[in-house]
């Protein structure tokens, strides 16, 4: 049987493998893209989209208990589980059909199994049907990744459960304990800790959220631990004695260990690349630690082969994967592009309260060499956050001395997910400290602390 020929074949039907399937074809590419499991990937179906979706009911709750406060009566409050799962479930599987439907009016052929590329531009799927074969000038990995599993610390899905069995509960845990407080663990983290659940974090770095700036961490981890979790930071989980309905966690931490007992663990510590069953090695292509290595445009260094998103390294967000994603089916047109600077993505968090950033942290910025002015302002004094009920968090600026460049921001505290985007649009603009004070922002908003951080990085704020 010969095989069907395309312009292009992506592998992997996730925000980067349908965004560039969508974009190639925009530009009159014949496109296919291969999927094993869902459209959509694990964004749609298990990651962004569905723990939005969750947090957002712990939210209100959250909110619900809170109704005195902004002199409303609300009694009996209580959840359902399995609705909460059920509305989570449902916003997923509109999503996941959305991408079919653009997938169609895009006139992609959409090819549902197992890739493998057994010659450059040579892609064979096995498919319920028996194995079809494709073949293309060019191909885009776009296969995503899975949670990383340490020895003896695997899920099971009744004790042990990883971000999948996190969203869809067999039960309510009563006393949790996660395990990493990344994106993924401090998220689910709150969920559960604000359905009441007693909550136990374990991170083996210096401070929760290592990856943000510290002052951001450590503002975070002070309401963390007013809202009843536990934080044990520079700690690691060594063993899990599993019992019946119980587990044994053996903690260590400077050197001590103790033995806590718990009824579920959520393991998320971290997450490895899918290159297995690719015969990436065969083809020349490099893989460091679970993830292809690329150039700064994508290319594996094997000519026509392409990876991008997770698999491509970090950092592991979404919307970073679909930039790519667009940069590369753009290239491969003969368009003129520019390559993708990690530091210009956001990086969003969606535990309560919120986390975003984009650009160097204060300690980078200085390890950097720059000479640096650094600007803060509090929730406390801006009058939307408190007629909000939302009092606590901040905005901090870090800026270069020399030149005015917005270097990083960094933010905790209600709806910053939305608000960072402000200060991304301004550093791809090459935004000044000038321009941004000269920016008339609307009042009463939240986004008037965002130029008022800039204000006080040159000694200016008004409000504080």
């Amino acid at each position: 049987m010969a095989a069907s020929s395309y312009d292009l074949i992506v592998i992997g039907a996730g925000p980067g493998g349908y965004v560039a399937a969508i974009r190639a074809a925009q530009l009159g590419l014949k496109t296919a893209i291969v999927e094993r499991e869902h459209m959509g990937g694990i964004c749609l179906n298990w990651g962004c989209i569905p723990t939005k979706a969750m947090l957002r009911s712990s939210e209100v709750f959250h909110l619900m208990h809170r109704a005195k406060e902004f002199g409303l009566k609300a009694d009996g409050i209580d959840y359902d589980l399995d609705a909460v799962v059920q509305r989570s479930r449902g916003v997923a599987k509109q999503l996941s059909g959305g991408v079919s439907h653009l997938m169609k009016k895009n006139k992609v052929t959409v090819v549902m199994g197992e890739a493998t590329i057994p010659a450059p531009g040579k892609v064979s799927v096995k498919t319920d049907k028996g194995t079809e074969e494709l073949a293309a000038k060019d191909i885009i990995l776009a296969t995503g990744a899975r949670a990383r599993e340490l020895p003896g610390l695997e899920a099971d899905g009744d004790l042990v459960w990883t971000y999948k069995h996190a969203l869809t509960p067999p039960r309510m845990p009563k006393k949790l304990l996660v395990i990493g407080s990344g994106a993924i663990g401090i998220e689910f983290a709150s969920f559960y800790n604000t359905l009441g659940c007693d909550t136990t974090v374990v991170e083996v770095m210096d401070r929760v959220l290592p990856v943000e700036d510290a002052e951001i961490s450590a503002f975070a981890k002070k309401q963390f631990t007013k809202q009843g979790m536990k934080i044990m930071e520079k700690s690691m989980v060594k063993q899990l004695d599993r019992g019946k309905g119980k587990v044994t966690a053996h903690i260590e931490t400077g050197g001590k260990t103790e033995k806590m007992e718990f009824d579920t663990v959520i393991s998320a510590v971290g997450i490895v690349g899918n290159v297995e069953g690719l015969n990436l090695e065969k083809l020349g292509v490099k893989v460091d630690r679970t993830h292809v290595v690329t150039d700064e445009y994508c290319g594996t260094g094997v000519k026509g082969l392409w990876a991008i998103g997770d698999i491509a390294g970090a950092p592991w967000l979404a919307h970073k994967a679909s930039h790519e994603g667009v940069m590369v089916a753009e290239k491969i047109a003969g368009k003129n592009v520019h390559p993708v600077k990690p530091e210009s993505i956001a990086g969003c968090t969606y535990c309560h309260p919120q986390v975003a950033s984009v650009g160097y942290t204060e300690a980078k910025a200085k390890e950097l060499g720059y000479d640096i002015k650094v600007g803060r302002f509090p929730f406390i004094g801006n009058g939307k956050a408190i007629a909000l009920g939302e009092p606590e968090g901040m905005v901090k600026t870090v800026f270069d001395a020399k030149t005015g460049e917005l270097l990083g921001a960094h933010m905790v505290g209600a709806e910053v997910t939305e608000l960072i985007q402000g200060y991304v649009v301004g550093r791809q603009l090459e935004t000044t400290e000038e321009d941004l004070m000269h920016t008339v922002f609307p009042h009463p908003t939240l986004s008037e602390m965002m130029h008022e951080s800039v204000l006080d990085a040159y000694g200016r704020a008004i409000h504080f």
